[in-house]
């Protein structure tokens, strides 16, 4: 794996952003709000969620430090701002892609001087809500959304599929999932830094959480039964490290084994506050735990939240 931000001119903003070769095709950039993946061919550059609007300058230049291909999609992994926010800038920086098309430029026809941006149709309705309640105009929406279970596109010469999951992390996530490059980028349903963030407002449920990890760990193949070669599919997170195979199943029985307890305790009458008291994550806390704004309380009180809205 090859660190690739120490290369080239300085960033072009304060943000400090870490590229990583992922495959010789395919790059994750770090330190823009949410990890964004990027693929590259001779059709142009996929890009997996474009970060917080801050730093998407700074993601821009990134993306021009490896490659010269001009930007053809932009793909929204789900509606929050540190992976959406940036669509409206990495877009215009690109050009729809159309067979036979000339590299960017200007167009004629204005709609064809951006990249598409393609995600969950409830991503759409997130965003315009947000931009609707901070009394602005919403910017970088989706072009192109779907409320199916899998949009498929073929660039560079590779099968991608945006595979819808329902109610999970919200109601609008997505996993994209580059079969040939064998990469899974998951989005939020998967964060490497603390339990992950049950949004039940949005539409997120404990139990479509836990589906969603196990739709990723049959998406992934793992390393065997040659161990020694650390290889197998790549899976990037909403935020933190690069996963694979068995750093999936971990997280998935560790989010799995919560929910039990959570279900456990209110069959037996427990209010949240008792369920708080009880400490259903413990084993967990350690490695998991948070004490910023997504603390160890305010995930069992989300799984608790979701679980007592699911009950008959």
């Amino acid at each position: 794996m090859v660190t690739l931000a120490a290369q080239g001119s300085a960033a072009p903003s304060a943000d400090v952003l870490e590229v990583l070769e992922v495959r010789p095709n395919f790059f994750m950039i770090a330190g823009a709000g949410g990890n964004i993946g990027v693929q590259v061919g001779e059709d142009g550059v996929v890009v997996v969620d474009a970060g917080s609007a801050a730093s998407a300058p700074a993601v821009v230049a990134a993306i021009k430090r490896i490659t010269s291909k001009p930007i053809r999609y932009v793909i929204d992994t789900g509606p929050d701002a540190d992976h959406v926010g940036g669509n409206d800038v990495v877009s215009k920086s690109g050009d729809t892609y159309y067979p036979g098309t000339r590299v960017a430029g200007p167009r004629p026809d204005p709609l064809r001087s951006a990249a598409a941006i393609l995600a969950a149709e409830g991503v759409l309705r997130h965003m315009t809500a947000a931009a609707e309640s901070a009394a602005g105009s919403p910017g970088g929406l989706p072009t192109e959304s779907f409320h199916y279970a899998r949009k498929f596109l073929y660039l560079n010469n590779e099968p991608i599929e945006v595979l819808h999951q329902p109610a999970a992390h919200t109601d609008s996530d997505a996993f994209a999932f580059f079969r040939r490059s064998d990469v899974v980028v998951a989005g939020d349903v998967m964060d490497t830094r603390h339990f992950p963030v049950i949004d039940v407002e949005r539409g997120g449920s404990i139990e479509g959480e836990i589906a969603a990890l196990n739709r990723l760990a049959e998406l992934a193949v793992p390393s065997v039964p040659i161990v020694s070669r650390e290889a197998g599919t790549i899976v990037i997170p909403g935020h933190g490290r690069l996963c694979d195979h068995f750093d999936v199943i971990e997280y998935r029985d560790m989010v799995t084994i919560i929910r039990d307890r959570v279900r456990d305790l209110i069959a037996a009458g427990r209010s949240l506050d008792q369920v708080n008291a009880a400490a259903p994550a413990q084993g967990y806390a350690g490695r998991y735990g948070s004490d910023r704004e997504w603390t160890t309380d305010t995930f069992v009180g989300a799984v608790y939240r979701s679980l007592v809205k699911e009950k008959p």
